[in-house]
């Protein structure tokens, strides 16, 4: 068996009860529209991190922080009754700012495209104004 695959399998299973935890039995509305993106679970499946994004303000990021804080104990409650574990891990919740990262960076590469384009449309526009109506060639012949 590879190494490092039981704590991926048991950080999945986590995951879909979470999810379902969270969308149906935890009833707190400072708890807003959150997707769990992954559980990490330390190979001695003793903490999980689950790590969350969520559609809002930073002010929203502080309440859900603050709900799924208080909902904690409940969750890792559930979590034992649903999946055998010697141990229920610890879990940790997570803001994930993986997302945010990738679309800053599709902005930054959607604007070098742009600055890109805009170049290559500045230097065809001063090749067709060097070029001579007449002959269609540059100045530079004789």
């Amino acid at each position: 068996m590879a190494q490092g695959s039981r704590p991926d399998r048991v950080g999945e299973e986590i995951r879909k009860e979470l999810a379902q935890l969270l969308s149906r039995e935890v009833h707190d509305p400072g708890i807003g529209l959150i997707t769990l993106t992954r559980v990490k679970v330390s190979p001695d499946l003793q903490l999980a991190r689950a790590y969350y994004t969520l559609m809002g303000d930073e002010k929203a990021r502080e309440e859900t922080d603050k709900a799924l804080t208080r909902a904690t104990p409940f969750l890792r409650r559930q979590i034992g009754a649903r999946i055998r574990l010697r141990r229920v891990p610890e879990l940790r919740f997570e803001f994930d700012e993986s997302v945010e990262n990738q679309e800053r960076i599709e902005r930054i590469l959607l604007d070098l495209q742009a600055e890109r384009e805009l170049r290559e449309n500045q230097a065809d526009n001063e090749q067709a104004v060097t070029a001579d109506p007449k002959t269609g060639t540059g100045e530079d012949q004789r």
